[in-house]
């Protein structure tokens, strides 16, 4: 149910800010801007008094992403310590900030082809086998497992 509500209220989002790109941009300039909310933001102007608030935009961006960049690392973090058995999750914080640093040097070398990693190599590679493939595999190990259970009670 949480799932959903956050979908939803994601997708509402998503359609809101949309509609305000669309309506303060146009449709050609959404679909070729890279950023089409920064340019929206861009093109604010209230009175003379209320510009430039890109400035602001880019600040909640950076502090949004650093946030959430430090919460994935947290659960790296954990779930590596836990993996592995490590008493002090602390201790992995070192070696697992270097893997980053360095992945994040030599994954993509600038925006464009960030952007096709992102868009095509990580859908292939990363979201079809664990959004699908493990899920679907993982429902499959659980109505095997529970039907060997509940056919033992029921036999009995």
């Amino acid at each position: 149910v949480t799932m959903l509500c956050a979908s939803g209220l994601s997708g509402i989002n998503l359609i809101i800010t949309m509609l305000i790109n669309v309506s303060v941009l146009g449709v050609d300039l959404t679909a070729r801007s890279q950023y089409p909310l920064l340019s929206t933001i861009e093109s604010i102007q209230v009175a003379n008094f209320l510009e430039r608030l890109d400035v602001f935009f880019m600040l909640a961006l950076i502090i949004t992403i650093f946030f959430k960049i430090c919460v994935l690392f947290y659960a790296a973090v954990i779930g590596t310590a836990h993996l592995f058995k490590v008493k002090s999750p602390s201790q992995l914080s070192y070696p697992l900030g270097l893997i980053v640093l360095f992945l994040s040097i030599t994954i993509a070398s600038n925006l464009q082809e960030h952007n096709y990693e992102g868009l095509k190599v990580a859908m292939r590679v990363i979201h079809i086998p664990l959004l699908g493939i493990v899920p679907l595999f993982l429902l499959l190990v659980a109505f095997i497992k529970n039907r060997k259970k509940y056919g033992k009670k029921t036999l009995n």
